[in-house]
């Protein structure tokens, strides 16, 4: 899900799809522009005032000799307008300090307005995100980590938001303050002012080349900054292991080498950003600088006022002061849309396929493999080779194997994380292929060996996504063997568990587990190596609660540690993806054959 590079198609289809998320917003960007509009047409008032100041210091000379400027600098006529000429010589200041007044409070109201508008674009844009990550497909996760998952719905909208939005209020506060003051100066002196332009084809030309040099940039230090957040991920995650293997110092090279790519990045799409500010002013200049010779040649030659060329001088570096704030607004753009772009990579993830249009509004718990084919993508080998099992209602089923020999496969399948390239798996007698995943996944109960908790209380992960049941959940703790360690904590099970689980042990978290499956009361529960993590007395706890659920649920146990499945009404023993063996413990002891093998390995282990 890299971003290498923002093609002229790609960054208008970034627009049009980042418009879609400002489109119910609009009104506050609307309104943010009147007010950035009206503010940028107060910045006339402030060269107007000051020629008035300067010219009302001659007024009584003039008077007295008649003389009357002229010249392509002419009488300011927005005088008149303003009645400037009326105003009493105090007033002028306090026009002056109500004209930054004004200006001031405009563009805070548009400012206001802007980041309203925006602030909700960002969460409009992180509700979508979120929700394209919990219906993704489960190929997803295998290519995004959760450090990255992270930054891009949780960083990167505010990121693009912050970027866009800063560029936008440059364009409008100085784009608009730009026109005003370039009418300004086109009334002043309108042969003066278009000296400008001759040079505007030619700014144009260089800005075109390095914005196209900044989006491969910026391309680049995108991707650069995505490895670190994953480099980061691995260390935060998998610090016990860093730490086992002494490999402190061999990631702190790689998060190092990871920095050094980005740091070079970074200071390339700097550079280039940095390039488009002086190269543009240095064009300007030369436009500029034409305009200040002649105009002070008007000056000296008794063409204008010491008011109206001050009032052309200020005006100019005004329009200048502007123009090199435009100029830096690509960089902020073109940054804003790539990371817009890796957003909406996201949000088109692919959903996880859901066809089945059948809802199971009971469920007895018989399930069917029939001659089940699974290969994963980028593996020759099946990992389920027509594998055909049966497990009936209210069975306890063991699936017993070495280590990748498919059982872990099989669960997921029976989930549906997994579709079977053939064969079908059936749940009371309809392919969980028709089955609306939500309806199939409701009748099941799992305890992973990977443990999964959730920042919160205790209670909030038992009752997981289900409303709070008192004596229910004090029922399914005792049963997980986790009351009295529940009772003796002074919140009880209001007590915060920690991220994923960090402020408790191990047999703590795995008892939680099972305590939050055993709450959500599904007719089929699957134990994958649920117990093993816990202590002889624990497991030996939870073995008594499943033997009391036998014959009420469709339990399927996997596990390594047979001691657990000696009990099962029916033991299969899975290798390379098929079924070996199957029978009771008794029967196949008596058989001799794998199983038999495996519970003489772990006696003599």
């Amino acid at each position: 899900m890299s971003v290498s590079n923002l093609s002229n198609k790609s960054q208008s289809a970034s627009v049009k799809r980042l418009w879609a998320f400002i489109k119910p917003h609009r009104l506050g960007f609307i309104l943010s522009t009147v007010a950035f509009f009206l503010a940028s047409f107060t910045e006339p008032l402030v060269p107007a005032i000051l020629s008035k100041a300067l010219n009302s210091l001659g007024t009584s000379g003039s008077a007295s000799t008649g003389n009357t400027a002229s010249g392509p600098i002419q009488s300011i006529g927005l005088d008149t307008i303003l009645s400037l000429q009326h105003l009493p010589v105090w007033a002028i200041p306090v026009a002056l300090i109500l004209v930054f007044v004004l200006r001031g409070g405009l563009l805070f109201i548009g400012g206001y307005l802007l980041n309203w508008a925006a602030s909700r674009t960002v969460f409009d844009l992180r509700t979508q995100l979120i929700q394209s990550v919990i219906k993704a497909d489960a190929s997803l996760y295998t290519e995004l980590n959760p450090g990255i998952a992270i930054t891009r719905v949780v960083t990167h909208p505010q990121t693009v938001m912050t970027l866009l939005g800063g560029a936008a209020t440059t364009l409008l506060r100085d784009g608009t303050t730009a026109v005003a003051m370039l009418c300004y100066l086109l009334y002043l002196d309108w042969r003066l002012t278009l000296i400008a332009f001759v040079v505007l084809p030619f700014m144009a030309w260089v800005i075109r080349v390095i914005h196209k040099r900044s989006k491969a940039t910026g391309g680049v230090a995108f991707n650069a900054e995505m490895q670190l957040v994953s480099c980061v991920d691995d260390i935060a995650r998998a610090w016990r292991v860093v730490r086992t293997f002494d490999a402190g110092e061999w990631e702190r090279h790689r998060f190092e080498q990871a920095g050094r790519n980005l740091q070079r990045a970074a200071l390339k799409s700097s550079v280039t950003s940095s390039l488009m500010s002086p190269v543009s002013q240095l064009i300007a200049s030369v436009g500029l600088a034409g305009i200040l010779g002649m105009a002070l040649w008007q000056a000296q030659s008794g063409q204008g006022t010491p008011g109206d060329f001050a009032a052309f001088i200020l005006a100019m570096l005004s329009l200048l002061s502007s123009v090199r704030r435009l100029t830096d607004v690509s960089q902020p753009i073109v940054g804003g849309l790539m990371t817009a772009q890796g957003c909406f990579d996201l949000i088109d993830t692919p959903a996880e396929p859901d066809q089945g249009q059948q809802v199971l509004s009971s469920c007895k718990g018989n399930i069917d493999f029939q001659q089940v084919n699974v290969t994963y993508p980028g593996t020759e080998m099946p990992t389920l080779d027509n594998l055909s099992l049966l497990i009936k209602a209210g069975e306890t089923v063991a699936l017993v194997g070495a280590s990748g020999s498919g059982k872990t496969t099989m669960v997921s399948a029976l989930l549906g994380f997994v579709t079977p390239q053939s064969g079908q798996i059936t749940l009371d007698g309809v392919s969980i292929q028709d089955l609306k995943k939500a309806s199939l996944r409701k009748q099941f109960a799992v305890v992973s060996q990977d443990i999964v908790l959730f920042e919160g209380s205790l209670a909030d992960n038992v009752a997981y996504a289900q409303p709070k049941d008192p004596a229910k959940l004090e029922q399914c703790l005792r049963a997980a063997n986790l009351w009295s360690f529940v009772s003796a904590q002074p919140q009880g099970w209001d007590m915060a568990v920690g991220t994923n689980g960090s402020k408790l042990s191990g047999g703590q978290r795995q008892r939680l587990a099972i305590a939050r499956a055993l709450y959500k009361d599904a007719p089929i529960w699957i134990f994958d190596e649920a117990t093993s993590a816990l202590d002889t007395e624990s497991e030996r706890t939870v073995q008594q609660a499943i033997e009391q659920w036998h014959g009420h649920k469709t339990l399927i146990l996997i596990a390594h540690r047979l001691s657990t499945v000696v009990n099962a009404d029916r033991i299969y023993v899975i290798s390379a993806g098929r079924v070996t063996e199957s029978g009771r413990h008794a029967e196949l002891l008596a058989v001799n054959g794998a199983y038999a093998n495996m519970i003489r390995a772990q006696a003599t282990g």
